[in-house]
C-alpha cells in the first residue's frame, strides 16, 4: 500500500509559478512510475507528466516547456515544478503511483488557481 499527499498548491497569477510536491510512504517508492494528473471543472482527469522509476519522462503538449517533473527517491518525493502558468491550467492536481505503466495510487488532489 501507498499513500499519497500532494501540496504545494494555491492561487497564483497568470504567468506566475508555483511547486507541487508529492510525498509517497514506503520503502519501495523508487520501484514506482510517478504521474501528475490534473483535472479540471467539468473535464476529465488528464495526465500533466509522468516520470518512470528509471527517470524518463512524458507530458501533455499543453505543458511543453513550462511544467517539469522531477523525483527524489531518497525523500520519496516527486514534484512538478510550473512555470508560466495560464488560468487553463487552473484545476485539482493530483499525484499517482502505479507500476507498468498504471496508475494504482492516488493523492487526495491539490488546487491549483490561476487568475488574476
Amino acid at each position: 500500500q501507498v499513500q499519497l499527499v500532494e501540496s504545494g498548491g494555491g492561487l497564483v497569477q497568470p504567468g506566475g509559478s508555483l511547486r507541487l510536491s508529492c510525498a509517497a510512504s514506503g520503502s519501495i517508492f523508487r520501484f514506482y512510475g510517478m504521474g501528475w494528473y490534473r483535472q479540471g471543472p467539468g473535464e476529465q482527469r488528464e495526465l500533466v507528466e509522468g516520470i518512470t522509476s528509471g527517470g524518463s519522462t512524458r507530458y501533455a503538449d499543453s505543458v511543453k516547456g513550462r511544467f517539469t517533473i522531477s523525483r527524489d527517491n531518497a525523500k520519496n518525493t516527486v514534484y512538478l515544478q510550473m512555470n508560466g502558468l495560464k488560468p487553463e491550467d487552473t484545476a485539482v492536481y493530483y499525484c499517482s503511483a502505479g507500476t507498468n505503466g498504471s496508475s494504482d495510487y492516488w493523492g487526495q488532489g491539490t488546487q491549483v488557481t490561476v487568475s488574476s
